[in-house]
């Protein structure tokens, strides 16, 4: 009884330090750039756009579609880099826990 009373313990520590987890990674705030820093993007630990910067030299109108790819470009390193960080943290918190791999937290 008193093992299971301990696992319960546990299992609400984890819980609060999930939870404390999962608020830090929705505060990050990552910077993805593409085109050698001429598209910047700001997104939250969410994958939420909080900001965009363009470089004014890319404003040509025979340009348009090398500033969409550099934008999506940048999204997609703000996207990665936040991942990155959330993974990390989780690897942090559930180090020692025999999770299945592939297994995706926070749930």
């Amino acid at each position: 009884m008193r093992d299971i009373m301990g696992m319960m313990g546990k299992v609400k520590e984890m819980q609060a330090k999930m939870e404390k987890m999962q608020a830090e990674i929705a505060s990050l705030d990552v910077e993805g750039k593409a085109g050698g820093g001429l598209v910047t993007v700001r997104l939250n630990g969410k994958g939420e756009l909080l900001g965009l910067k363009i470089d004014p030299s890319l404003f040509k109108e025979d340009e348009v579609e090398i500033l969409e790819d550099l934008v999506i470009a940048a999204h997609k390193d703000a996207k990665e880099k936040a991942e990155s960080i959330a993974a990390e943290k989780t690897r942090e918190l559930t180090a020692g826990l025999p999770i299945p791999p592939g297994m995706k937290l926070p749930f």
